[in-house]
């Protein structure tokens, strides 16, 4: 049976990968299920950018860049005849930075070594290589850097050279790490791009990564080799030797040094200016029209002849990065993606590296170790990323940068330094209204000249446990640490009619925005009510009703409040000269009106010093310090420090219950 047909079904098997190589000038996708010891390529598709919505590796256009990978998307499914709903991609940008680094751990005896010591030792190398880079980039940059991913180049056990450490025993484990960071705004704007057509991003990994493992199995690291991935924006490369990557970096150089010089040598648009470079080696006269609308003929030599010195400098940039990288010359290198066969790149890195020509080759050879296919041809030199992408995801060999679990699923995780349960939560979709909730709108009316408040409902909520305890959003988060959230459920806006307001009758003239209003109306934020009392008799529930009101603008100083559900009351604030007449009050009264606002379910709390009076919850539900964030005036999304919460002089957390006259502060420091 074709393998083909087994995953013709509405979704793809857990164990299948989708890939999407995002270059600068193209978006190749590819589908591979693991077969045994290789992984078995069953689809690919590649569209070409409509527009430059890529520059050197780095998206610029993220509606554009999704439109593509949104073609490319569809008709991978189509000829599937599946969804694809996860995928994995590679990063890759001009900005990206690597940090070499070596750790110690020593165990307090020896001992049988196990996944967790490990994941101890590398979290340790991780947290090393963030502060040196974070002392030298933080001081002089405004920019914002994720460590985006590691590779672990040689371990040590008791000071010996070892290619696994599971399982051994030892007392003193060492790593040598590379850790890679790029900027927030390169990691976003990728993933941004795949939530735009609904893809989850499984794994990422980065494009020199991802091409070595394609292009240099593990079986032939052991020499000193280099791989040179050369694409349109940039040409990513790395080195390997004893068995490990032992470093990668990228030239911002690439094939549009070629196209750009073409276009300023013949008058060219860019695309023209693609085309001919690609008919190089197999037109000996090339035909075109250029931007002022002549048609011309060139020959082979003269385009050969006009690229030349942009030719020189990529092949120069390329060799230098190499040896830089390397520490001094390979023994071999290999040329990956669609400029590798740009006509004499092959020839100048040989005679920049001063190196025999039979040691530079297009990569393809290899691919075969790794992944097969019986449609396709793998020694594409172009499918080095995709391909090593698939490779990485299938067999497992992604580094990330972290081990954090979010309801049960592992996090998008990003370091930027050390990071809090809020981080966590904010790197994987949610938002500060998740956390906290967003209370209805207010309807706010205008009565007598008197502003009204009909609340709208608070927010339920939110549930945040860390490693099965109650947490806060400034707790901080570490390795294979376990996250439980569920959203803050949003509060119902609030909703009222005029008889909400006021009760409707042949003994009041009621006017709405200047209309004289006789049958109950829904009524809207900024109305404004005017309302004329024509018969005026004794009436002592109304007389009580603004007693009350009084005794409320006497203790809180702010406007009556209504709430859904409540006997509405006068809602006018009290002139001071009105305020003193209501001394007829008796302290009775007083009481009765204080069991009345208890029963009512409102309480008061001071917060950072001034009274706030707060309306009852539906169904008399409590508050909690986390509904305090929003009358906080802090702004929540830039924050510059660290926020602190306290209740009566207490650390307080984030789902701790109010009570009436709690003492409440929430400031940065």
């Amino acid at each position: 049976m074709d393998n083909r047909n087994s995953i013709l079904t509405d979704t793809l098997p857990d164990q299948a990968i989708f890939a999407l190589d995002i270059g600068t000038r193209s978006i190749i996708g590819m589908v591979g299920m693991p077969d045994g010891e290789r992984i078995h390529i069953v689809a690919i598709e590649k569209a070409e950018h409509t527009k430059r919505a890529m520059i050197d590796g780095q998206i610029e256009d993220i509606d554009q860049v999704a439109k593509i990978a949104g073609q490319v998307k569809e008709r991978l499914e189509k000829k599937l005849g599946c969804r694809l709903h996860k995928v994995c991609v590679a990063a890759a940008g001009r900005a990206l930075r690597t940090e070499s680094v070596t750790f110690e751990m020593e165990l307090s005896r020896a001992q049988k070594i196990d996944a967790e010591a490990v994941s101890r030792l590398e979290a340790g190398a991780i947290s090393e290589a963030e502060k040196i880079f974070m002392s030298r980039e933080g001081k002089d940059s405004d920019r914002q850097f994720y460590l985006v991913g590691y590779t672990v180049s040689r371990y040590y056990l008791d000071n010996y050279m070892i290619s696994n450490l599971v399982d051994h025993h030892g007392r003193v484990l060492k790593a040598d790490i590379i850790a890679t960071f790029l900027p927030t705004e390169v990691v976003e704007s990728l993933y941004s791009a795949m939530h735009k057509i609904n893809l989850e991003v499984a794994s990422l990994t980065l494009e020199p990564i991802a091409a070595i493992n394609a292009a240099i199995p593990q079986n032939i690291r052991l020499l000193n080799l280099a791989m040179v991935d050369i694409g349109a924006g940039t040409s990513d490369i790395a080195v390997c030797r004893d068995g490990s990557v032992t470093g990668y970096t990228m030239a911002i150089l690439a094939g549009d040094e070629i196209t750009e010089s073409i276009m300023k040598e013949y008058l060219v648009d860019f695309d023209t200016a693609e085309k001919i470079k690609s008919e190089i080696d197999e037109m000996e006269e090339l035909h075109f029209t250029d931007i002022l609308g002549f048609e011309q003929t060139i020959t082979r030599e003269s385009i050969f002849e006009s690229i030349k010195e942009a030719s020189f400098r990529l092949c120069e940039e390329i060799s230098a990065k190499i040896i830089e990288i390397n520490g001094g010359m390979p023994s071999a290198v290999f040329l990956a993606g669609g400029g590798s066969r740009l006509a004499g790149l092959k020839e100048g890195i040989v005679e920049h590296l001063k190196i025999d020509p039979k040691r530079v080759a297009i990569a393809g050879n290899n691919f075969k170790i790794n992944a097969y296919s019986e449609e396709y041809d793998l020694e594409n030199p172009e499918y080095a990323t995709p391909l090593g992408i698939v490779i990485s995801a299938g067999f497992n060999i992604v580094n990330d940068s972290y081990r954090i679990t979010l309801n049960d699923r592992p996090a998008k995780i990003f370091r930027n330094g050390s990071f809090t349960v809020m981080d966590v939560l904010m790197m994987n979709g949610y938002n500060y209204q998740d956390m906290i909730g967003r209370s209805g709108q207010n309807l706010v009316v205008s009565v007598n000249g008197k502003r009204t408040i009909f609340y709208g409902e608070k927010a339920e909520p939110s549930v945040l446990k860390l490693n099965g305890e109650e947490a806060q959003l400034s707790d901080p988060v570490n390795a294979e640490d376990w996250i439980v959230f569920i959203p803050a459920k949003h509060g119902k806006s609030a909703a009222a009619k005029l008889s909400d307001v006021t009760p409707l009758g042949p003994d009041k003239r009621v006017v709405v925005n200047g209309q004289l209003v006789k049958e109950d109306v829904v009524l809207k934020s900024g109305d404004k009510i005017e309302i004329e009392e024509l018969v005026k008799e004794s009436d002592p529930v109304e007389e009580q009703e603004v007693l009350f009101a009084a005794e409320r603008e006497e203790e809180s100083g702010v406007a009556v409040r209504q709430e859904h559900g409540h006997p509405p009351v006068s809602g006018i604030r009290l002139a001071p000269a009105e305020m003193s007449s209501m001394n007829i009050i008796s302290g009775a009264l007083k009481e009765e009106i204080k069991k009345e606002q208890k029963v009512r379910g409102e309480i008061t709390v001071i917060l950072n010093d001034t009274p706030l009076v707060l309306p009852p919850k539906p169904n008399n539900q409590p508050y909690y310090l986390m509904d305090m964030l929003e009358y906080s005036g802090l702004d929540f999304k830039n924050l510059t420090r660290q926020v602190m919460l306290e209740v009566n002089g207490e650390n307080g957390y984030f789902q701790q219950e109010l009570h009436n006259r709690d003492n409440i502060r929430i400031y940065q420091v």
